[in-house]
Order: C-alpha cells, then sequence, then structure tokens
C-alpha cells in the first residue's frame, strides 16, 4: 500500500506515520545538527543494529486489518536490518495468546500486538515485558499500561468529534436539521467513543437533532440491512454519519435502491472505495473521517527504534513516547488527491 504522505509531524498530522515522524525535525538546521545538539541517537532510514520484530495481529477479515497486516510488512521490507516474523491473524483470544508465547519463546527483539481483544491480551502483553521484550500496543489498548512500553493508535472520540463538526458546519444554517448514525457494534468500547464524539460534536449546533442510530456490524451485509430500517424508519433527514466504510458499501447500496438523495453521507475509517466514490461526487457520499491504518506503520517503526536503543528525531528526549494518537483527518473532494493513495481495499 502506498506510503502516507509526509506532511508534518505524527502529533498533527493524520496523513503522516511514524516513519516520516522518526525522521522529521522541528529545527530549521539540518538534522545530523539538530540531534548532535541534543546528544540524542535518533532513529532514520540507514542501516542499523539487526531487529527481529514479532508481529500479532488479528484475523484480516475486514479491509481495515487487512490493511493493518499490509502496512506493518511493506514497512518492514524498507528496512534491510528488520526481520519480521509475523504470525497467522486470529480472532481467537486463546489463539493469539498462543502465538505471542511463541514469539516469546523465539526471544524477538520487539513485540508488536494488535490484540483481538485488549484486555483478554494484557497478561501476554506483561509476560513479554517481564522477559525484557519491548511490545508497542497496536490500537486496541491493553487494560495495564504495563504491558506495554508505547501504544500507538487511532482516536475513535476524535472520528466522532470531527465528523459531527463537519456535518454541523454543512447544516448549520439549516433550520430544524436532522441526523442519523449508522454506527458500528455496540458492545465495542470503539463504538461507544465514535458515538459520544459525535454526540458532544453536534451540541454546538443547536439545529441539529440526532432522530435515529442503528447498531450495524462493520459488514456490508449488515451496512445494507440496518440502513434499509434506518431508511424505512425516517421518510426525510439531512445527514448521515457511517461508522465505517465497509458497512457503508452496503448502506450506499440501500440507500440507491430506496432512491433516497436528499441528505449528506459522511464514512469513517478511509477505505478506498469510498474515497473514490468521493472523488466521483455522484453519490450521497460526501467525506469520510480517517482512522489510518498506516498506524501498523508506525508501529514497526518504533518497535525498530526501540530495538536500537534510538529516540525520535525532532524531540528532546532520550526515549520513544509511551502513547501516539493518530488524527482523524475529514476527507472530501477537496483533499482527496491528497489522501487517495491511503485508501485501504
Amino acid at each position: 500500500m502506498p506510503e502516507t504522505s509526509r506532511r508534518g509531524l505524527l502529533f498533527g498530522t493524520a496523513a503522516v506515520s511514524a516513519g516520516a515522524f522518526l525522521t522529521a525535525c522541528t529545527s530549521n538546521e539540518p538534522k545530523e545538527k539538530a540531534v548532535a545538539q541534543s546528544n540524542q541517537p535518533a532513529a532514520d532510514d540507514k542501516p542499523g543494529t539487526p531487529v527481529t520484530i514479532g508481529f500479532a495481529g488479528p484475523q484480516a477479515d475486514h479491509g481495515w486489518l487487512n490493511a493493518i497486516n499490509v502496512q506493518a510488512k511493506s514497512r518492514a521490507e524498507k528496512y534491510s536490518e528488520v526481520t519480521l516474523e509475523i504470525t497467522e491473524g486470529s480472532n481467537d483470544t486463546a489463539a493469539q495468546i498462543g502465538q505471542v508465547k511463541t514469539l516469546i519463546n523465539k526471544k524477538v527483539d520487539v513485540l508488536v500486538i494488535l490484540p483481538a481483544d485488549g484486555k483478554a491480551l494484557t497478561q501476554v502483553g506483561l509476560e513479554a515485558m517481564k522477559a525484557g521484550i519491548p511490545v508497542v500496543n497496536l490500537d486496541r489498548i491493553f487494560a495495564s499500561p504495563q504491558a506495554y512500553r508505547c501504544w500507538v493508535g487511532g482516536d475513535n472520540y476524535g472520528m466522532g468529534l470531527n465528523a459531527g463538526h463537519y456535518i454541523g458546519e454543512q447544516l448549520k444554517d439549516k433550520a430544524s436539521a436532522k441526523v442519523v448514525e449508522l454506527a458500528g457494534i455496540d458492545n465495542l468500547e470503539l463504538t461507544k467513543q465514535r458515538s459520544q464524539g459525535f454526540a458532544d460534536a453536534l451540541k454546538n449546533y443547536s439545529n441539529i437533532k440526532l432522530v435515529a442510530r442503528q447498531a450495524a456490524d462493520f459488514t456490508v451485509e449488515s451496512g445494507q440491512a440496518k440502513m434499509a430500517q434506518l431508511l424505512q424508519a425516517q421518510k426525510q433527514f439531512d445527514a448521515l454519519w457511517n461508522h465505517d466504510d465497509d458497512q457503508g458499501v452496503g448502506a450506499l447500496r440501500a440507500i440507491q435502491q430506496a432512491g433516497r438523495d436528499e441528505f449528506i453521507m459522511v464514512g469513517g475509517a478511509g477505505a478506498k472505495s469510498a474515497m473514490d466514490a468521493i472523488k466521483a461526487d455522484n453519490s450521497v457520499l460526501k467525506a469520510t473521517v480517517l482512522y489510518p491504518p498506516t498506524m501498523a506503520a508506525s508501529a514497526i517503526d518504533l518497535a525498530r527504534a526501540l530495538g536500537q536503543n534510538k529516540g525520535v528525531a525532532g524531540l528532546s528526549e532520550m526515549e520513544i513516547p509511551t502513547s501516539l494518537t493518530l488524527y482523524s483527518a475529514v476527507v472530501t473532494k477537496e483533499n482527496i488527491d491528497q489522501y487517495l493513495p491511503t485508501g485501504f481495499s
């Protein structure tokens, strides 16, 4: 998958992976001089000490999860001194725990773990840390900060917040505007966070009311079925916030079958199908809010830096941060060309 555009530092720009962050400097002076001033060994693209990184993620049964694997593999291949030991993804927590234990027994230098269930995998994260293997916890967070050295992931609350602000600005001059929400899986914390961010954003717009909400299951089929129910129940509304672009494919089918086009739709995650539709501008889908799978590439960069005892160029500290939260940018027709290369299938 193409690398994201290098337009800024990771803390402030969604389109930047940690690779760009690790090689960037906030100073206007040359990188070598800036690093020397802080006496800080910083990671860069030059080959360094050999590092074996163990990578364990869930089953790639969703476009975003598959993109996570692609990003991790392609990033590791960039570095000649990095060996990536990648497991077969599993949604079974017991199986994933076993896979991580195998990587621990192989004495890999660093572990990158995207747990199928953060709470369930916490103990094995602690086991790795106690064995002296630093863990980069990717996205779904462990229950204890002692189970990881660094967490890197997306901003679920920020997704909802930015989706709400975008919709709010589009409808701010419309009297009694109505909005509906097609959420993800309701028992997941990430779904609750996305919904809360959306609700909080809408509080800034007194003319807008959330009139209906349905929870789907992040699949095309569920998106189509739940969207059909929303359309049948709501004869008119002005905007739709859909949490996930995969289920959004089904939602668009239901919308087209119903012949409805009186509202705008905002998606979530940044799938290529959604970006193509935004660029074509021939449907209700006008924007998507990113949840960048490039975080997996960032995790590999950070794991490499950990394995080589290096810090981050542009920061004065000699160690990498304990957490990195990616920004959820809103992609529209106006900026689609910038983000299109990051879209995942």
